[in-house]
């Protein structure tokens, strides 16, 4: 079983991802979607955390051989992002969206990355938004952002358009094609639930309405 494969062999198999296309769920932005993600999930599981921890490495190994410096995202993405860079002993940091409210206000906790070849860390792409704001303050602060490496990407246009207007590399261990295909081969979903999957992936504001 290839990479992309088993991560999301293993996000189904312990409810990290879940696939309702009859009764929908609806997500923090008010979205209604067959899919819910919660990668957070994989963190209680040794086995399944190493594997992505390991792909992780492999991935940013693969894309970001000069990579100096690991950057998590908060708040998701801030325990995988420690596990790699301990994997590599390389420095890590964390970004917050937006400042803390109180003491040294700061966006980026741990160490100035400025001067540094950043890769970032992240769990989850829906369109992008908040995870490039990530890079975007890593850049201001100096660094030379070498891309992001996520777990899983729904592969929305919006997200795709998103990453090449910022100028930002991504990378993803799964994705919402290999994920659906996934859960039909582990007997999830059936056959015919994958077009109304792909019809919702296409139009995903319009499709519940």
């Amino acid at each position: 079983m290839d990479t992309k494969k088993l991560i999301a062999h293993n996000l189904l198999k312990i409810n990290a991802i879940k696939i309702s296309p009859a009764n929908p769920f609806t997500w923090a932005s008010g979205l209604k979607a067959p899919i819910y993600c919660d990668n957070r999930k994989s963190l209680f599981h040794h086995e399944i955390r190493t594997i992505i921890r390991d792909a992780y490495v492999e991935t940013v190994r693969e894309h970001f051989p000069e990579v100096e410096v690991i950057a998590g995202v908060a708040t998701g993405a801030i325990a995988q992002g420690v596990l790699v860079a301990d994997k590599m002993s390389l420095p890590f940091i964390y970004v917050r969206e937006k400042p803390k409210e109180h003491g040294l206000k700061k966006i980026i906790e741990g160490d100035s990355p400025k001067g540094k070849n950043v890769a970032v860390i992240e769990d989850l792409i829906s369109t992008g938004g908040s995870s490039l704001k990530v890079v975007n303050e890593l850049r201001k602060e100096g660094a030379e952002v070498l891309g992001m490496v996520a777990i899983f990407t729904y592969e929305f246009d919006a997200a795709i358009k998103n990453f090449e207007e910022n100028s930002c590399k991504l990378v993803t261990l799964s994705d919402f094609t290999t994920l659906i295909e996934q859960a039909v081969e582990d007997g999830l979903i059936q056959k015919s639930d994958l077009s109304v999957l792909r019809k919702w992936h296409d139009a995903p504001d319009k499709f519940f309405v």
